[in-house]
């Protein structure tokens, strides 16, 4: 096996460079490959998020996009799990301040919209519970693999805590209305398989392959023209009124960009393009 596949996601490997995060709990590197690992590292809480962890992520997130060496972002748990969610202790504290709860739903609204916003692909990889706040930011990705033993639910119903209107609204767009409405009004947690029949993954594996699958299908992604692929991405995170907007000026950038001459000369010479 190669060796930027032998080993597990959660650790870096050969080649990998590590960045601070200024937060603990929370690591980050990159690799060679031009993947970024983005790693919640609480396993002992199940990498339950910290305020501290919420805050310094628009911060890591926008230094790995000033990055050259970055075209795809991984968000992945360490252990067994991608996330219980927001620390419960630390919530229970925040609630007793209205003022600091406010501040504490501004902080993970702005990760969330951090992480939508990165300008490369983001791919979530779960396995085990991705509960809750886990949930809202494997969401936030754009794609999300899990193995089979991942079970993914939003569960403020169980706490009493009004869910911001960012996350919902992320949550209907992928789901639809009905069964955004299930899992808010339930915060059931569903297995793998169902998440993925609801729309909230996009492919299930077996546990011992899933790093691999990750690690290859990153690759993958990286490889791609970050021209079409930045361009698909403006399109669809706006609303349709605006997507000719959106893609103008990447269209603009398109007619004298290398991509698609490199492309298509890929094509012709039966080679792979090196975008």
């Amino acid at each position: 096996m190669p060796a930027s596949t032998a080993h597990p996601l959660d650790r870096p490997g050969p080649g990998d460079v590590e960045l601070p995060t200024g937060a603990p709990g929370l690591r980050c590197w990159v690799g060679p490959e031009r993947v970024a690992t983005l790693l919640l590292d609480r396993p002992e809480r199940r990498n339950a998020v910290t305020g501290a962890m919420w805050r310094a992520l628009p911060g890591v997130l926008a230094e790995l996009a000033r990055r050259p060496d970055v075209r795809v972002l991984v968000l992945t748990g360490a252990g067994g799990a991608f996330s219980a969610g927001a620390d419960i202790a630390e919530l229970a504290g925040v609630y007793a301040d209205p003022a600091a709860a406010g501040a504490y739903h501004a902080a993970n609204v702005a990760a969330e919209e951090a992480l939508a916003a990165f300008p490369g692909p983001t791919l979530a990889v779960v396995r085990g519970a991705c509960v809750g706040g886990g949930c809202q930011l494997a969401l936030a990705c754009d794609l999300r693999l899990a193995a089979e033993d991942a079970r993914l639910g939003i569960t403020p119903a169980k706490l009493g805590v009004v869910y911001p209107v960012v996350p919902t609204l992320r949550l209907a767009a992928l789901v639809g209305p009905a069964r955004a409405k299930y899992l808010l009004f339930s915060g059931e947690l569903l297995p793998a398989a169902r998440a993925e029949s609801f729309g909230l993954l996009d492919e299930v594996l077996p546990p011992a392959g899933l790093d691999a699958r990750a690690r290859e299908f990153a690759g993958l992604l990286a490889r791609r023209s970050p021209q079409t692929v930045g361009a698909a991405k403006a399109v669809l995170s706006v609303a349709p009124a605006d997507a000719a907007a959106a893609l103008a000026p990447w269209e603009h950038a398109s007619r004298t960009a290398p991509d698609a001459r490199e492309g298509l000369a890929a094509f012709l010479e039966r080679r792979e393009p090196q975008f």
